[in-house]
Order: C-alpha cells, then structure tokens, then sequence
C-alpha cells in the first residue's frame, strides 16, 4: 500500500511532460501550447554561430571506403575552372578556324583522282599479293597472317573498298583451298590438351586451330556480306554502297560455291550447304545458277555419297518448307546423282564381305606353332594394308546411295501426290525416268497408275507426257520384267501423239521420243510384235518430212535401228507386196492399223532433200540398211546412237550444220550461212547474184537456185 504523499506525487508527475525525457525539476505542464507571440529575436539568439574565414570549397562526394571501426566517407575539392584560360582557348581555335578558311584545301580533278585512286590501289594489291605468298611458303609459321589479310575485308578507304574487298575474298578463297589438309580437324579433348608434346606437334596444333578459326570467320564474313544484299542493309559507315553489295555478295557466293567442291571433307561443309540451298531459288538468276552449277558438280564427283546425302536432305527440307513452291533447277540437280549402279535392296551375293580372321581355337586346332606365328604377322600385315589404303566398303557406299535415293524418291512422290500442276513436275517425271529401275517394286503398280493418270487427265504439257511414257518403261524395263502388267496404253498414246513434233517449238521433244522408243521398242523386243514396229517404223518415216533436219537425221537413225532389230520389217521396202487389208494412219492403234499394206514411200521423198545427211540416211534406208557396200553407212554415222546423232546436228544457232559451199567457180570460197540465207530479202539476193544470172525473172532464179547443193 502506498502512502497517501506518495499517490499524490505520481498524479502531479502525470500531468507534466514524460519524466523519462525531461528535466524532472521543470514544473511546466506536458501538454502547455507553444507561445504563439515568441519573439524573433530569442530565436536568432539559439542559432549556433560560425566564423568565416575563407570561402566554402565544393566538393565531390566519392565512394566511402570500409574498415574495422566502420564506414569512412571520402570526398574531393572540385577544380575551379580558370574562366580566363576558357577565353583564351576560344580565340586560338577562332584563329586557326580563320587559318583554315583562308587556306582551303585544293579540289583534285577526275583524273588526278583517278590516278591517286589507281596508286591506292596498287599498293593495295602488293599487300595482299605480300601476305598470300608468305602464308603459302610456310602456312604453319605464318598462319597468324591470315587474320592480317582478313581484315582487309574490313576496308574502309571509301575510293578501293568495294575492288579491295573483292580480292581479299578471291586470294583467302585460293589460299584456303592450298593450305587445307586433306582431313577434318576435331577439337581437341582435355586429356589431350594436359599431356606434354613435342614442339612440332605443337607448332602443328597451333596451325589447326588457327587454320579452322580463320576459316570459321572468313565464312561468317561472307554470309554477312550476302545477308546485307538480300536485307539492304546499309552500314553505319556507309563506305560501299548499296549498288555495289551486289557485286560483292556475287562474289562471295562464287567462293562459296568453290569451296562447297573443294572442301567437301573439311570443316563447316555442312554449313557452307545451308548457305547456298536457299540461294539456288533466289530472284537472281545468275546467283541462282551458280549455285545450282556448284551442286550438279559436287554430285558429279562425289564418288562416296556422304556430302551428296548431306545436300539432298537440305534441298528435300527446304522444298518442303516452301510448299513446293521453287525453281525446277533444283531438281533437276538431282539427274546428276553417281548413284545408277547401285542397288536399293541389298544382295549379300554383291556385297564384298570383310575377310574374317581365324580366332585363337581355330589356329590351334588346324595349324602347327610355326603356322600360327606366322598366320600372326599375315594377318597383322593385312590390318595395317587395309588401315593405310583407306578404301570405302561397298556396303557404306550401298548404305548412303540408299538413304539417298529414299530421300529423292520421298520428295517426287510427295510432288506426284500434292502438287501434280505445279512446275516441278517436268523436273519431277524427268528424274523418276532417270532412276525408276532403283524404285522398290512393291511401288510399280501404283506407280503406273499415277502416270497413266497424269496422261489421261490432259493437264500435261506435251513434254511432260512425253516424260511419263519414258518413265513407265524405264520402270517395267528394270525390276518390272518380273510383272506382268501390259504397258499397251502407252505404246498407244506415244503413237497417237508423235504428229504432235514439228519443226517448230516441240522440236526439242524429239530427243525425248528418241529416248522412248529406243526403251520401248529396241530393248523390250521379245514383247513388241511385228505389226506394232510397222506401224511406228511408218509413222516415224512420216514424221521425218516435217521437222527440222536434225531431228529428220535421228528419226531416220532410230528407224535404222529399228530395221536391223525386227529384220521382216523390210517387207515396207516392197512397193508390190499385199497383205489383207487396208492400211488406216488415220488410226490411232498401232496394232490394227494393217501397215504391212503400205510402203515407205517417204524415204524417196527424203533422198532428195537438201541436208546431205538426211540424203546419206534415206538412200541407206531404201538400199535395205546394209552394212557393207556402196550405201553402207560411214562409221562417224553408224556407230553414234540417234540422240548422239540429233545433238551433233543441231539447228539451235540457226545456220546450216554442217555449212555448205557453192560449188560456182564465180562465188568459189563463199559460205551460204542459214542466218543469212534466211534473213536477206528474195530481192537482195536477186540483185546480189545479178551478174550471174541470164535473167531477173523468179522462173529463172528458181532454177538457179535448183542447181545448188540446197
């Protein structure tokens, strides 16, 4: 219990202000209002005060540094600028300005630009030409060098950018083609790395990586440089123009190109191929077909299969990315493929079985102790024999021919089945015709049936039924002489359409039918009868008079061909023989059209023709085709096929193939081209040979020109 003095106090000290806080002697009251009249004089008075010396400093507040007792803040005087030294800077740089605009620098003309540029530029050459022989008379010391030179690609003298760029590209694309080794370089493990070496092995190491880092930069470069063309992208710079990328990206895709044939075992090929897939559809068509040139020759040459593997898949995949929606020329890359040899299904008979050594057991149970010793060093000969020749097997080979061709197969299939009007179907059909004896057999039926389909529905050009024909044949004349399927329907429709050639835009189709009926007719002969080779032997003799002479000359070669291969054919020579019947060309059925009943009376239409190999051919055909006497062919004639036959007399530059001189004494030397016999006027050539004619009159000029070799 407290006392009464004591609870009085603790009541007295409640009202006042917190006796923790305060002065507890202070009688003043906690809650007593601030007075509101205070005088400003008492509170000037409680400022503390300073004494001025010297002028306050500013100062910059640094990062405060850290230690046992805490944090010290650092701080520094900021400099006081001399506002007088200001002033006089400001009028030496006014000085120099008018220094300056008193002396102007003096403009150089075209040609002393031309001149400064030319020297820049040489001297530009001599730099490079100085690098390139260095590094080529000793790569491994100088491999360092090659990064020199390869920042000259980084040229930045506006005058010799672009032509300095060019050669830099040109001379690391040589040099990296010399200095290659023949083998792809790995990167090297860990273990590797931590174990001793000796200095060669080193200097050797060193080249590597150096070699296969450059040539990693050297190839981003260059897809920079196409990547800026197809953006463009012009660069801060702003040293080469737009109009200039062009020229620079066609030349770094040409090097693309050559190193894609050249280095098909280095480093980064597949890299390089993923480059120049996508420029083989591009809008330009020289870049285009550069990198379609570069491919067909990859495929040319690849004799394994492993970088031709690699482009198909790129090609499949990026065919299939555009929605088929791409250049023909990129199939038709495929035609050049080295795989027509080989068999898709794998025959353990063919392939050459690796040799089997003789195990411990079998040694000893079969062979004395001298015999095992030196079984042991044979075998052991053949080992390291078999290491150094490097050889593929077959069966690799056979394995990625195989991957290959199933990659091909899927892409026309997929074209066949999804896009039949689009343009790659010529490209398609063509292909199928190249490689249809590789196609599996379990596909041959629905094969046909889609071919037979195309021709039926006539959305085909001529050509492209042309291909389906060829390709249905090539299918039946491979593995498909095992079905029994009737390829009658084709033999039908090529016959119904053969007057479809003439001498104008289809004549080029001529190569194609060629090609045909030689699948058709020569190589299938034990299942063509004789009614069906007459009436394309007379067809084929019809369709000699009107086309363009080479194609005449193939047609007639194919016929003579035909003669010798289905020798009762001669009964067509006989103007006298009768057979029952009448013969019907109206006909579209080869077999029912009664050709024993007529006679090949075209051959004597044909003789007097006035290309003297068409001459030559038809007197041949109507003396019976003989090999030996006075209407025996020539061997430059008779040992080429009928294609070989059509190229070597090709009309495509307009001019009589082969040229033909007039025998008149007066124009003796004088060579009648075809250009110029058809495009002079009939007048012109009138009052040219004027001189030489009795009269002017068309009669007479007629027989002029009747005595001539044409």
């Amino acid at each position: 219990m407290m006392d009464e003095d004591d609870l009085q106090l603790m009541k007295d000290l409640g009202q006042r202000a917190s006796f923790l806080t305060r002065d507890l002697s202070s009688s003043e009251p906690v809650h007593v209002k601030k007075r509101k009249h205070e005088r400003i004089i008492d509170k000037y008075e409680k400022i503390p005060r300073t004494l001025q010396t010297a002028p306050e400093k500013e100062l910059i507040h640094l990062l405060p540094i850290k230690d046992k007792s805490g944090i010290i803040p650092q701080t520094r005087e900021k400099p006081v600028t001399d506002s007088n030294k200001d002033e006089e800077d400001q009028e030496a740089a006014r000085e120099l300005e008018e220094e300056i605009i008193e002396d102007p620098i003096r403009e150089l003309t075209i040609e002393e630009h031309l001149i400064e540029r030319k020297k820049k530029l040489q001297e530009k050459k001599m730099h490079i030409a100085a690098l390139a022989s260095a590094i080529l008379s000793d790569p491994e010391s100088n491999i360092k060098k090659l990064k020199e030179l390869r920042s000259m690609l980084m040229e930045q003298d506006p005058d010799v950018a672009v032509t300095v760029r060019k050669l830099v590209i040109v001379s690391l694309m040589e040099l990296f083609k010399d200095i290659t080794p023949s083998y792809k370089i790995r990167p090297l493990t860990e273990a590797e790395k931590s174990t001793k070496i000796r200095k060669e092995t080193q200097k050797l190491r060193e080249f590597e990586e150096g070699l296969v880092s450059q040539y990693k930069f050297y190839l981003e470069n260059l897809e920079q440089m196409v990547k800026d063309w197809k953006q463009r992208k012009l660069k801060k710079s702003n040293v080469v123009s737009l109009k200039a990328y062009k020229g620079l990206a066609e030349v770094a895709v040409k090097s693309l190109c050559e190193l894609l044939v050249a280095l098909p075992h280095f480093n980064f090929h597949n890299n390089i191929i993923v480059l120049i897939v996508p420029l083989m559809n591009d809008v330009s068509k020289s870049i285009s077909e550069m990198c379609c040139e570069a491919v067909k020759k990859l495929f040319k040459q690849d004799k394994l299969g492993q970088a031709s593997l690699g482009v198909i898949k790129v090609i499949s995949g990026f065919v299939r990315g555009r929605n088929y929606e791409v250049r023909p020329e990129m199939l038709k890359t495929f035609l050049c493929l080295r795989i027509k040899e080989v068999e898709v299904k794998k025959d353990t008979e063919d392939i050459n079985k690796p040799k089997k050594f003789m195990t411990f057991k079998e040694k000893r149970k079969t062979l004395s102790r001298m015999q095992r010793k030196w079984k042991k060093a044979e075998e052991k000969l053949e080992r390291e024999l078999r290491e150094a020749e490097a050889s593929e097997s077959t069966e690799k080979k056979l394995k990625l021919h195989t991957e290959t061709l199933n990659i091909v197969f899927v892409t026309y299939f997929r074209i066949l089945k999804k896009a039949q009007r689009s343009p790659l179907l010529p490209a398609v059909l063509e292909g199928l015709a190249k490689f249809a004896h590789l196609i599996n057999v379990e596909f041959f039926d629905d094969l046909l049936v889609v071919l037979h389909t195309l021709i039926e529905s006539g959305d085909l050009s001529y050509q492209e039924s042309l291909y389906c024909v060829q390709t249905a044949f090539h299918i039946l004349s491979g593995q498909g002489d095992v079905l029994n399927i009737d390829p009658m329907k084709f033999y039908t429709h090529l016959y119904k359409t053969l007057f479809k050639l003439h001498a104008g835009a289809t004549n080029e189709g001529v190569e194609i039918v060629l090609q045909c009926l030689d699948v058709m007719l020569t190589k299938r002969r034990k299942q063509v009868s004789q009614q069906r080779a007459l009436a394309f032997i007379k067809r084929l003799c019809t369709l000699a008079l009107h086309v363009l002479p080479n194609s005449s000359i193939g047609i007639l070669a194919t016929t003579r061909i035909l003669m010798h291969t289905f020798p009762k054919t001669d009964l067509l020579l006989d103007s006298e023989s009768q057979g029952s019947g009448v013969f019907l060309p109206e006909l579209d059925e080869p077999e029912y059209c009664n050709a024993q009943n007529t006679a090949l009376w075209e051959l004597y239409a044909l003789r007097r023709h006035y290309h003297p190999i068409v001459q030559k051919l038809a007197a041949h055909l109507i003396a019976g085709a003989p090999s030996e006497g006075s209407e025996a062919l020539k061997p430059e004639l008779s040992r080429r096929s009928a294609a070989e036959l059509f190229e070597a007399y090709s009309m495509a530059e307009m001019t009589f193939n082969p040229p033909v001189e007039t025998s008149n004494p007066k124009i003796k030397g004088k060579v009648l081209q075809g250009d110029s016999f058809l495009n002079e006027d009939l007048n012109q050539l009138i009052k040219r040979y004027s001189s030489e004619l009795t009269t002017e009159s068309p009669l007479d000029f007629t027989k002029y020109l009747k005595t001539s070799p044409y």
